[in-house]
């Protein structure tokens, strides 16, 4: 399959669900797989999550997706293929970047408090050219190994009682006040990337994208 063939040698990938009420991205680590309800993109560079994760994509996915019932769906024909990204300079792009990771380690560290968890390493056999190649260590002549797999799992049952209820779907109905401020702080930098203003309304956003939209259609933005 293309998605495997692309996501295989990347250590992450980018993926956000095909239909939700918030237009979220999210990391996405080996061995797991998407299956149909997600959207996988085959990047794994900070810029790409924070460039998706913008008010610019999200205006320009909620006007070309579809709906199912009140939910926007995320089509990646019309959202994601259409969608002019910026050029940005060295210097853009890793200010886009920092800001990215900064939204991401914000999100991980509401999702799972350190006080709430701890580290597990499972450990069992396989293969450099299975599912967990990534993580197998000694291998022999065969490519057999150990996996050694750490996660984050609940400290105690009431951990796992309260993080059930930390989900992304209820932090962004929430918003709080980090959570805004890291998100203009991406957006700033990804404006910055386009040299354009934050402060532009959903209708000019639409309006200047469409025009880039063209003009990479007609070849006249440089690569």
């Amino acid at each position: 399959m293309e998605m495997r063939r692309r996501i295989e040698p990347l250590n992450r990938f980018l993926a956000t669900t095909t239909v939700s009420k918030h237009r979220l991205f999210v990391w996405i680590f080996p061995p797991t797989l998407p299956d149909h309800q997600l959207v996988a993109f085959a990047r794994d560079d900070d810029s790409a999550f924070g460039i998706l994760h913008s008010r610019l994509h999200e205006v320009w996915a909620l006007e070309l997706g579809t709906q199912l019932e009140d939910r926007p769906r995320y089509t990646p024909t019309t959202c994601f293929e259409t969608f002019p990204f910026p050029k940005p300079t060295d210097s853009q792009r890793e200010a886009i970047a920092v800001a990215a990771r900064e939204l991401n380690e914000h999100r991980n560290n509401w999702l799972n408090p350190p006080e709430w968890t701890r580290e597990e390493t499972l450990t069992f056999p396989g293969s450099v050219e299975g599912p967990w190649g990534c993580y197998v260590t000694d291998a022999d002549e065969r490519g057999i190994g150990t996996v050694r797999y750490r996660r984050r799992v609940p400290k105690d049952e009431q951990a796992a009682n309260d993080l059930a209820k930390r989900t992304l779907t209820n932090l962004y109905n929430h918003m709080p006040a980090w959570l805004k401020q890291a998100h203009h702080k991406l957006d700033e930098a990804v404006f910055a990337a386009y040299g354009l203003s934050p402060s532009l309304s959903d209708e000019d956003i639409l309006a200047r994208l469409l025009d880039l939209n063209l003009r990479e259609a007609a070849g006249e933005r440089p690569a």
